[in-house]
């Protein structure tokens, strides 16, 4: 690289420019939604055909399947998502203080040059030489001081020359290294929202090819296996163990949540009109003013875990072996939550998904009865 100031002038923009180009807005998704059947999520998405007389049963594990999968690799997209949202903040950082360091060697070149133009006018004798034809002992002595203060000038000044024309490389260096961090994040977010977009269109085909009818009865086995999920959970007696007080901010993000019932799941949405399910986990924290991973398995290996016995309003259910679904817990043993593409965000049971595990954003917050 150039180490002069259009070099780095040029470098500095040359950053800028290429993360507005590498940090467009993309899609931000997060996890389509489950159903009771854990289904496969590295499964094909080839669909099978949609004939008369046909097994809903096998019709809805199928699609459980592949929402799965999409699932899955949802994380993958949202993973590398977040990570080239960083990189790029990183960058913008990096190009700030080239800037900065381009205009401060420009300083420090500025005033080296003043001092040479100095010397240059009083006949290029370096001070000591100008102490030795001195007939004055006074401004002999006076003249010694001066010359230490300008020798020790002159090294700092060379020091500081040389210690941000080394930040200036080291800045580039990191600017290169984060560029290329970019460029493979960026390659991992596209074969993600791939995967993404196959398994979701191989279950839209799927059902597209049901008659209504089938569709209704469909509808019916899916909930008939989430309640019988959820009998079966509560049947365990976990609900009369719950803790149900819940702290001011899990109360914040239940109001936030529960608000959103009724509007449409996208994959890659936080809102205010359309959710995913850690979108709308995400942003109902945000809302109560604490911050938290935006994906469903990033909140799984980052937030405090709790026992299911202990879980309060506002705490997190994890769903899943693969952490690739998320609700909230409100209470009474439900949880609101954006199920998957095709539905809309609503009030289930807590038990009617396979539980991973629970995590609490807000630990060591009291419980308000």
């Amino acid at each position: 690289m150039r180490t002069g100031k259009h070099g780095w002038t040029t470098a500095a923009v040359t950053v800028v420019c290429a993360v507005t180009v590498l940090a467009a807005p993309g899609t931000a998704f997060a996890d389509p939604g489950p159903s009771p059947s854990p289904g496969t999520p590295g499964a094909s998405s080839t669909a099978p055909a949609a004939t008369p007389g046909k097994d809903l049963e096998a019709v809805r594990k199928k699609l459980d399947e592949l929402y799965r999968a999409a699932a899955s690799a949802t994380d993958e997209y949202n993973a590398a998502e977040e990570k080239a949202d960083k990189q790029s903040a990183e960058i913008v950082e990096l190009a700030k203080k080239i800037v900065k360091g381009q205009e401060k060697l420009d300083c420090l070149k500025d005033r080296a040059g003043a001092a040479a133009r100095s010397q240059y006018r009083t006949g290029g004798l370096p001070d000591e030489a100008k102490l030795m034809l001195s007939d004055d002992p006074e401004d002999f002595l006076n003249g010694t001081g001066r010359v230490v203060q300008g020798q020790r000038a002159t090294k700092g000044l060379l020091g500081e020359m040389t210690r941000t024309q080394e930040d200036l490389k080291a800045y580039a260096a990191d600017a290169s290294a984060q560029f290329e961090k970019l460029e493979a994040n960026r390659k991992a977010k596209a074969t993600a929202r791939k995967k993404v977009e196959k398994q979701i269109k191989a279950a839209e085909k799927l059902e597209s090819e049901l008659e209504q009818e089938e569709k209704e009865r469909l509808a019916r086995l899916e909930r008939e296996a989430q309640e019988k999920a959820q009998t079966a959970w509560l049947g365990s007696g976990i609900l009369k163990d719950l803790d149900s007080g819940a702290t001011e901010q899990g109360r914040k993000a239940v109001e936030y949540a529960t608000a959103q019932v009724g509007k449409p799941y996208q994959w890659g949405a936080e809102g205010p009109k359309a959710y995913d399910c850690s979108g709308l986990t995400s942003q109902a924290w945000v809302a109560a003013g604490t911050a938290i991973p935006r994906t469903s398995q990033q909140q799984w290996k980052q937030l405090t875990r709790v026992d299911i016995e202990d879980m309060r309003p506002g705490d997190l259910i994890i769903y899943f072996d693969d952490a690739s679904h998320v609700g909230m817990y409100i209470g009474d043993g439900s949880v609101v939550h954006a199920p998957r593409p095709g539905r809309s965000i609503t009030i289930a049971g807590a038990g009617s998904m396979p539980i991973l595990g629970v995590v609490r954003p807000d630990t060591g917050a009291s419980a308000q009865e």
